[in-house]
């Protein structure tokens, strides 16, 4: 498996994105670096009463289009580069789905599976108050990420408030619906996926419910199976992997049943009916329609010749290495980009500031219509892109974000 920084993969795209729009030297320079980093050292009181000490960071990528937007993660391996490249990628999807936001991205270096909630509400509140002056609802909104969820945007939220002395639930989205979360957002970043493969399907006639397969089973992927026949009206789900292993049935899985499974069982591994393959093996199966929904770079040059799905909805961010890009694109595979693919997750986290600011709650059909609508014109911009530029569909979706960004950063008298 090749090895890279993903920081200077999400450069080498803005390059090339500006490149193709005639950008200035000026306007390509600031839009490769964040305009704001803060790192934070965090001491946190654990439950044998010793104090840790926790390394973390917020960066604000571009406020050009709007206050920042984007995720916080918890996890062992988080450096800044990586949270620079999902913060670069934040500002290109929001833009892609034209959203009045900028792209941020946080993250704290800890194992939270290694910890009780009373360490993990420590470790919240801790980042809150090394953050509160640089947050805002008109500054930077985050949600949440990988290993942090609505609780830890409660508990976030809770100590903003208390610090600000003030209600301002719109600081944090993805929260509790009973603290100002929106109806519709446990499964916004899935169904935006689906809606994308549904306008795919159409674009390129191809049989919607033919089979598919899900690589990574955590919330996107189990939402996905569950949303695939909803929206495109059948399907087989015949291959399924996790961090623990992969499943297969050529004739389909009861997918409620596998959902219940993984559940009760944290893996989809066991499941009655199936037959036990290789994790790997999942991305290459004989399909219609393939959701990466784990990791970053999960198709490599190792195995994206042997990839046979007529479509990648990439669910997870960064799936596709820039090589391997190259080589789908060459065997006529339609990727469909993490910042297209995977941009319903930010669009009703938008949808759920609007209505915290107005305090007007919507039902979750209305949430789903609006989303629908923003996602499906979002697909519709990037493929007219594509044949404008003759260009593959993530230079496509990236030309779309850096170019109203560009504009915005230019509107304003900055470059």
């Amino acid at each position: 498996m090749e090895s890279y920084n993903s920081f200077h993969v999400a450069q080498k795209q803005v390059q090339e994105a500006a490149k193709i729009l005639n950008l200035g030297q000026a306007a390509t320079e600031l839009l490769l670096w964040p305009q704001r980093e803060f790192k934070f050292t965090l001491p946190v009181k654990m439950d044998n009463g010793k104090t840790r000490i926790f390394h973390a960071w917020r960066i604000q990528y571009n406020f050009a289009r709007g206050p920042a937007k984007g995720g916080i993660r918890f996890h062992p391996d988080e450096t800044v580069d990586t949270i620079r490249a999902l913060a670069s990628w934040m500002t290109w999807k929001t833009a892609v789905v034209d959203l009045p936001l900028g792209g941020g991205k946080g993250g704290v270096v800890c194992d939270p599976r290694n910890m009780s909630d009373r360490e993990l509400e420590n470790i919240s509140r801790a980042y809150i108050r090394a953050a509160f002056p640089y947050l805002g609802i008109d500054r930077d909104v985050p949600a949440p990420d990988v290993y942090t969820n609505p609780q830890t945007m409660a508990w976030m939220m809770d100590e903003y408030e208390t610090l600000l002395q003030r209600h301002h639930p719109g600081v944090m989205t993805d929260k509790p619906q009973q603290l100002g979360g929106t109806e519709g957002r446990r499964d916004a970043t899935a169904r935006g996926g689906v809606i994308t493969v549904r306008e795919a399907c159409r674009c390129l006639a191809i049989d919607p419910t033919g089979d598919f397969a899900i690589q990574g089973f955590g919330n996107a992927g189990q939402r996905a199976a569950l949303l695939h026949n909803e929206i495109l009206g059948g399907g087989r789900l015949v291959g399924v992997c996790d961090s623990r292993g992969g499943i297969y049935n050529p004739n389909g899985f009861n997918v409620k049943e596998l959902v219940t499974h993984k559940l009760k069982t944290g893996t989809v591994a066991g499941f009655p009916g199936a037959s036990s393959v290789p994790r790997d093996s999942i991305l290459e199966m004989n399909v219609d329609i393939l959701y990466p929904a784990a990791l970053e770079n999960s198709i490599t040059l190792a195995n994206a010749d042997k990839i046979k799905a007529k479509i990648i909805c990439e669910l997870a961010n960064g799936p596709t290495s820039p090589e391997a890009d190259i080589i789908l694109n060459k065997k006529g595979i339609h990727v469909i980009p993490d910042i297209l693919a995977s941009a319903g997750g930010v669009t009703v986290s938008y949808l759920e500031m609007v209505q915290n600011s107005c305090l007007d709650y919507w039902s979750e059909e209305t949430v789903h219509q609006r989303l629908d609508k923003k996602i499906s014109t979002a697909y519709h911009t990037v493929m007219e892109a594509v044949k404008e530029k003759k260009v593959h569909p993530r230079l496509a979706a990236t030309i779309v974000g850096v170019a109203r960004v560009a504009e915005a950063c230019d509107l304003r008298g900055w470059v």
